[in-house]
């Protein structure tokens, strides 16, 4: 997989063009500003994603403004000026004539003149759609120019009257993949699979958690990726337990299982998978009976997914596949039905199964709609995530303690296509067996 050689990342000019196009019509005489923040410790940018969406852009330190019919067109960018001394430590920067030419802004000036412009480009405006994030410099800029808006429009009579979330506008356009995005997507899950088949061949007894997570780390970027979706966790034994464990700094014991949740960016689209395997190659009887359950509630779930189906449904396959297994395994006690009403199930599965994919791990998106659960459609991306984790005794549970110390997670990324569903990551495996037979190089 080839890395894209420019900043759009081999998007076309007319795609970004396209997706501005609806937003704008969608305005309705409110302005869109989008910002990119610095980092100020000068680490490795990470782009913007709703910016990126709409424009291509991709610097540090750049602003975007969309309003139907503005002063300087609908579409205005400010980016870093260009400056020699700062360019020799930071790297190139492409400054606003370039800048503007390449995104196709109808206007682009540089960002030293950002808060005396955009004042003007926000008077009269409805409202401003602003994204309020971490407090920034940057942030702090954009309001108070809003602020100065505001005062300067009452004398008029006029806006902008204040901030509206801009997720009403793109979450939903975000929400539905193109071709060209499930393209990266596609890309994503291939650079995932094989790191991950690297990673299971060095796995044995006394491996540091760390050193899972360096090689699926650094083959991400080796096969072409941009790094990790998220920070790598790799739980051994207990650690599995622990549903957002990213410490990685102990070593696997023979008996214990290991849980790896990673995914690598391409184009910054993202993956994200789970797969739990047995240190020795071999899963125990009680490891292998938990396994079982959540590779079933894994399957059950991914079949159902189509057109048509609510999200919460596919929840409610995979909840239903777990309490069934607890009970015939002891775990759990009483009447199916009862279980569910109590929640007693979620001392063990405890996380919904799925969430949205595509320029952020947890993408954009609502999942319900005036609490009806949201219905799929051809072009969603979505993550299917069962897991079953047994941290220590659980009142009521006493068949729980045979199972104390297992955690257990197995996810893949589904795209909803017109007759059903595609699993992006279908590729690794999850049997049982096959994943025994890929543990230590044994595959």
């Amino acid at each position: 997989v080839k890395k894209s050689p420019d900043p759009t990342r081999g998007f076309s000019p007319e795609i970004f063009a396209a997706r501005r196009k609806r937003v704008l019509a969608d305005l309705d005489g409110s302005a869109l500003v989008l910002s990119s923040e610095t980092d100020p410790s000068g680490g490795r940018h990470r782009p913007d994603r709703d910016l990126f969406y709409l424009t291509g852009v991709t610097e540090p330190g750049a602003v975007a403004v969309l309003r139907a019919d503005g002063e300087d067109g609908d579409f205005v960018l400010f980016v870093r000026v260009r400056n020699a001394e700062e360019e020799r430590w930071s790297g190139e920067r492409l400054g606003p004539d370039r800048a503007g030419e390449m995104f196709g802004a109808d206007t682009a000036y540089g960002s030293d003149v950002l808060s005396k412009r955009l004042p003007k480009l926000l008077a009269g405006a409805k409202g401003m759609y602003f994204r309020i994030g971490s407090e920034s410099p940057l942030q702090s800029l954009v309001l108070g120019a809003l602020q100065t808006a505001r005062l300067q429009g009452a004398r008029k009579g006029v806006g902008p009257y204040g901030i509206i979330d801009p997720g009403q506008l793109l979450d939903p356009q975000r929400l539905m993949k193109h071709p060209e995005e499930l393209e990266r997507m596609r890309s994503a899950a291939s650079i995932t699979v094989e790191a991950f088949a690297e990673m299971l061949g060095a796995v044995g007894q006394g491996v540091g958690e760390w050193e899972l997570e360096g090689i699926l780390d650094g083959a991400f970027r080796r096969k072409g990726g941009g790094g990790p979706s998220y920070p790598t966790i790799v739980g051994s034994g207990a650690n599995a337990c622990v549903l957002h464990y990213v410490d990685n700094n102990c070593r696997m014991g023979d008996g214990d299982l290991v849980l790896v949740d990673a995914g690598a960016e391409a184009d910054l689209y993202v993956s994200d998978v789970t797969r739990t395997f047995p240190v020795s190659g071999s899963f125990t009887a009680a490891q292998r009976a938990i396994y079982d359950v959540v590779l079933e509630a894994h399957d059950r779930a991914i079949e159902a997914i189509q057109p048509g189906v609510t999200v919460e449904s596919i929840h409610h396959t995979a909840r239903n596949v777990c309490i069934d297994g607890l009970l015939d395994l002891g775990v759990l006690d009483g009447d199916k039905e009862k279980v569910i009403d109590t929640e007693a199930y979620k001392a063990f599965f405890p996380h919904q199964t799925s969430h949205w994919l595509g320029l952020d791990v947890h993408d954009v998106g609502d999942y319900a709609h005036s609490g009806v659960s949201r219905v799929l459609e051809r072009g969603m991306v979505l993550t299917v995530e069962p897991g079953l984790y047994f941290q220590g005794t659980v009142e009521g549970s006493p068949g729980a303690d045979d199972y104390v110390g297992i955690g257990i997670r197995i996810e893949d990324d589904v795209v909803v296509t017109a007759e059903g569903h595609e699993v992006l990551t279908a590729a690794l495996p999850v049997s049982a067996e096959e994943i025994e037979g890929l543990v230590g190089g044994k595959g």
